[in-house]
């Protein structure tokens, strides 16, 4: 089964627990210093914030799923669509372990496919983004050095 996700990027994580609590009448399933994560059933969707997005607002969209079979069959879409899709396989990101793909739709709005396997004790493998990157929380540079997304 999917689960739709949504990422976004949060000046003051405070503030924003606060107000994403009262709207969605309960408290983050996961809470650190730096992001929360919402797993609602009402609707059925993984909502993130954290202070490492380079913007505040929308960082990036996508679908978690249930089981590893369920993101091949999203990847060969994603493959099927044409778009320069970046196969990040198994990686730390967002304080879980997880399996994923990334590409950019045609107005550029990044989307994340994953499976998460396990929760982690950091948020990424890999440094936190510099102020000049772009992207999403954990999406892969490209062969040519740029944000796959």
């Amino acid at each position: 089964m999917k689960r739709f996700h949504i990422h976004v990027g949060v000046k003051d994580l405070n503030t924003s627990v606060q107000f994403y609590s009262t709207l969605f009448g309960q408290k983050p399933t996961k809470l650190k210093d730096d992001y929360a994560k919402w797993m609602l059933e009402d609707p059925r969707i993984n909502f993130a914030i954290s202070t490492r997005s380079n913007e505040e607002g929308v960082d990036h969209l996508g679908f978690q799923v249930d089981e590893g079979h369920e993101l091949s069959v999203l990847t060969e879409r994603l493959k099927k669509a044409d778009l320069g899709i970046y196969d990040e396989g198994t990686t730390t990101c967002c304080y879980a372990e997880s399996s994923k793909a990334w590409v950019k739709d045609p107005s550029g709005i990044a989307w994340e496919t994953y499976h998460t396997m396990a929760d982690a004790e950091v948020y990424s493998e890999k440094p936190k983004a510099s102020s000049t990157s772009t992207g999403a929380c954990c999406a892969p540079k490209s062969s040519t050095g740029k944000s796959c997304c």
